[in-house]
């Protein structure tokens, strides 16, 4: 019994002094394999740009794959809900239902950091001193920009699971930007099915589908000058969509942890001096559009105003001569900005833009606009923002 009795402080010492060992970065790497492989349900509020709306979650791990189901709980009925590769967003206030491709490894709450080799010297990793949130003892980490180009994140994770209580992105002077707090986390063995259903009866709703179409990136009329981007960030995504404006080149730059998606008007030209830049920032969220080389580029994330600007204005594209008409007469086709009620901007985010969105990456740590997924200030199409992974 003595025998016995040592073996287990022995086991027991071994165990602690192995989480003990365990680097922040070992904790992030944690918490994003507990977000992908394990079942959980819970509540958690999610606080951007002065709302705030109350969300459950449902994630379950079955032979089938991974299905997970998001809803609002704050009166809209809003639901998203995703199985494989197919993501349905139920919009009852408009009676539509989204259909969209999803990939498979993004998670509807699934835009926590996670650092690798392309962003580890980037941003610095740090631990503080633990904390109990929701009665939970918890880790909790830093992950600190290096320069001021991107923004900063904080995670509080449970030290039994390794699941995130509370998360935070922050911006330089350390203000909290977006915030989302689990008062309710459990992790049943067994989710049944009928717990992904929706609770709404769609059968006489609208169906829209919308489904990027990848191109090759060395194949796109759009090219970029690399020495102009943000320290750190390169394209990682390259697609063309049509959106109501029509036809677009999305791109995507991320430097492994924080993206930008790039949306450039194809077969729009028009004179740099008619149109003027647009601004904006929105909680965590800012966008800038210009004209370049006669074509409309608009730069989206969350990132500082000035890293969206800086992309966005690294971009180049082959414009085409001006006709001998054009250029004696200046005939030009005239485009309104991303701002007005012509390109289908909206007033503001919302509380839960992507958006996440996956930014229908929903943005805003994987969690969906309330728009539909994918929605911005900024007219954007669902499910063009890319989450954080």
């Amino acid at each position: 019994m003595l025998w016995a009795a040592g073996s287990c402080l022995t086991l027991l010492a071994g165990a602690a002094i192995c989480v003990a060992d365990e680097t922040p970065a070992d904790w992030l790497a944690r918490t994003d394999r507990a977000l992908a492989t394990r079942n959980y349900e819970g509540v958690f509020v999610h606080e951007h740009a002065g709302e705030t709306e109350t969300l459950r979650v449902i994630h379950r791990v079955g032979s089938d794959g991974v299905s997970e189901r998001l809803l609002s709980m704050d009166g809209s009925g809003r639901e998203f809900i995703r199985k494989g590769s197919q993501l349905l967003c139920y919009l009852p206030d408009q009676r539509t239902v989204l259909v969209e491709r999803a990939s498979e490894a993004r998670l509807l709450l699934g835009g926590l950091p996670h650092i690798d080799a392309m962003s580890a010297g980037l941003y610095r990793i740090t631990e503080l001193q633990k904390m109990r949130v929701s009665g939970r003892d918890a880790r909790v980490i830093a992950v600190t920009p290096m320069d001021q180009m991107r923004y900063g994140y904080r995670v509080w994770i449970d030290e039994a699971t390794a699941m995130p209580l509370k998360t935070q992105l922050r911006n330089g002077q350390g203000q909290v930007l977006e915030q989302i707090v689990f008062t309710d986390l459990r992790l049943p063995a067994h989710i049944a099915k009928g717990e992904l259903e929706p609770a709404v009866d769609a059968r006489n709703y609208r169906w829209a589908q919308h489904l990027d179409d990848p191109v090759e990136s060395h194949g796109l009329s759009v090219s970029w000058e690399p020495s102009a981007l943000p320290p750190g960030f390169r394209m990682t995504v390259s697609a063309r969509q049509v959106l109501h404006s029509g036809p677009v080149e999305h791109l995507v730059f991320s430097d492994g942890l924080a993206a930008v998606s790039v949306f450039v008007e194809i077969g729009r030209g028009q004179r740099a001096e008619q149109v003027s830049d647009d601004a904006a920032t929105i909680g965590s969220s800012s966008a800038y559009s210009t004209v370049v080389q006669g074509y409309r580029v608009t730069a989206v994330g969350e990132v500082p105003p000035d890293t969206v600007r800086a992309i966005a204005q690294s971009i180049r594209a082959p414009a085409p001569e001006p006709s001998i008409a054009d250029a004696l007469l200046g005939v030009a086709i005239p485009r309104g900005s991303i701002f007005d009620p012509v390109s289908g901007s909206q007033s503001s985010l919302g509380p839960n833009r992507p958006g996440p969105a996956d930014t229908g990456a929903p943005a805003g740590f994987g969690v969906p606009a309330a728009g539909g997924p994918g929605t911005t200030a900024f007219g954007v199409a669902p499910g063009i923002i890319p989450g954080r992974h």
